[in-house]
């Protein structure tokens, strides 16, 4: 039998969950149930009564097939984002990459102008799902919030590109937007790279890709919640691998779809916090949510890039599960935790030397 999620036309589903967002907080707790306590941390009312809407909606991250997967991404996407946004710019840009012509899409705020700092953002969706559409509104709240022009890149996916296609892709991407800085609108001393979950790996793997090739270095690193280790456990796996949007399942999935077999699991590619030398890396901003599986591996990073002697910043969202970034229309919280984001950002490059 068709779900929920499958039924419905997409702009029901829309109303439909703003609605229960916006009811009193003593009928979303009725609805979402008894809070959810584990590892000393208490989940966020509204998380909790997006995760009763998704169970009873049956919408899942992943499927039994990647093509499947993508489609239910694209049509959550149209859900949870905002209705109402500030008026912003924007145009497609045409990125020359060893692969061929990647997609990406590059947004201006109204209220910058040129030589501005710019975010090349790698969107999440465990390299396998996931686009510059699925990820529109979260780009376009972290540049206008943070005063920055951003390009969103579409990097091919698996498991029809699987690893390190999506990292030669990353990397091209952010050489070009380096070498075309000024066409761009940017100041090439303040670009930055960033991402969410497999995007945050992106970032953290071009700038330590272009740390060992001698290239221009990024002024500044956004890991959301980034996945970092693809060999090591740690007990935010165990903690929260059910229940909490993405799942010890869904982990593995991704990882079948992108990493072939025999692929060495350490590579610093994949694995970034298994890099010999962290030393030399650009100043970093490590997020992670609460009740997340890969929390735990995106604190051991920042933890590892600090004892290298990086500048970074470690900020864990206690109350916050994964992916909240994309969840901006559907409520204050979810908007709060992602302006933090845009404000460390912001702050980040404020701190470049013009």
């Amino acid at each position: 039998m068709p779900s929920f999620a499958e039924r419905v036309p997409i702009p029901v589903q829309a109303a439909t969950m703003r609605a229960l967002a916006a009811l009193p907080a003593p009928v979303r707790r009725l609805i979402a149930g008894r809070p959810i306590e584990l590892d000393g941390q208490t989940l966020a009312l509204d998380a909790q009564l997006l995760l009763r809407i998704n169970q009873f909606a049956g919408i899942t991250l992943t499927a039994n097939d990647h093509e499947a997967a993508r489609t239910a991404l694209n049509a959550s996407a149209k859900i949870t984002e905002r209705r109402d946004r500030p008026p912003m710019q924007s145009r497609p840009v045409r990125i020359p990459a060893r692969s061929g012509e990647l997609y990406s899409r590059l947004y201006i705020p109204n209220h910058i102008g040129k030589n501005a700092p710019l975010l090349v953002f790698y969107h999440g969706g465990g390299w396998v799902i996931g686009d510059v559409e699925t990820h529109d509104d979260t780009v376009r709240f972290i540049a206008q919030q943070a005063g920055v022009r951003a390009l969103s890149v579409d990097y091919r996916l698996a498991p029809e590109h699987p690893f390190p296609a999506a990292v030669e892709d990353a990397i091209d991407t952010y050489d070009y937007v380096v070498a075309n800085a000024e066409t761009l609108g940017a100041d090439p001393a303040r670009i930055a790279v960033g991402g969410d979950s497999a995007g945050g790996n992106l970032a953290a793997v071009v700038a330590q890709q272009t740390k060992e090739s001698g290239g221009h270095l990024p002024a500044f690193q956004l890991l959301i919640y980034p996945e970092v280790d693809f060999v090591n456990r740690r007990p935010s796996r165990e903690f929260f691998g059910e229940g909490f949007f993405l799942t010890d399942a869904d982990m593995n999935w991704f990882e079948r779809q992108y990493v072939p077999e025999g692929t060495d699991k350490s590579d610093p590619r994949l694995s970034p916090l298994l890099a010999k030398d962290l030393g030399g890396l650009p100043p970093a901003a490590v997020i992670t949510a609460g009740f997340d599986p890969l929390r735990d591996n995106g604190e051991a990073y920042a933890h590892a890039l600090r004892e290298a002697g990086v500048p970074v910043t470690l900020q864990r969202h206690w109350d916050m599960i994964h992916g909240f970034v994309n969840f901006l229309g559907l409520s204050p919280r979810f908007r709060e935790a992602t302006l933090e984001i845009a404000g460390v950002l912001r702050a980040g490059l404020d701190l470049v030397q013009k």
